[in-house]
């Protein structure tokens, strides 16, 4: 069983605010966003996107790249991917096996055992 940590912890916190999500939703439909075009779409005032994307930053879930003067904030999928496989994999996993057994049961593939 792979062990918790402190990565864990900050990306479930990080992915808890909806304004965040919000953040990263904008992030997934155009990547490289400045923070000014960030803010353009968010309902709140630049010092607060500002931290919110601090979270998201220290949870590794926004990269910021420099482009001359521009600070370009993109997605980093890996730490959601980690949780996927972590909590929600194995449980599509049990999920998709009884849709299996119940599909070759009901075509009657068991020849009528279970």
């Amino acid at each position: 069983m792979p062990k918790e940590g402190k990565g864990t912890d900050l990306v479930f916190k990080a992915m808890a605010d909806p304004n965040r999500r919000k953040v990263l939703d904008l992030l997934f439909s155009k990547n490289g966003q400045t923070l000014g075009q960030l803010c353009e779409e968010l309902e709140m005032q630049r010092q607060s996107a500002t931290q919110h994307i601090e979270i998201l930053i220290n949870a590794n879930l926004i990269t910021v790249i420099w482009k001359g003067r521009e600070k370009l904030h993109f997605i980093n999928p890996v730490p959601i991917y980690e949780v996927y496989e972590r909590w929600v994999r194995k449980f599509e996993e049990n999920r998709l096996g009884f849709m299996h057994d119940l599909k070759k049961q009901l075509e009657g593939e068991n020849h009528g055992t279970t």
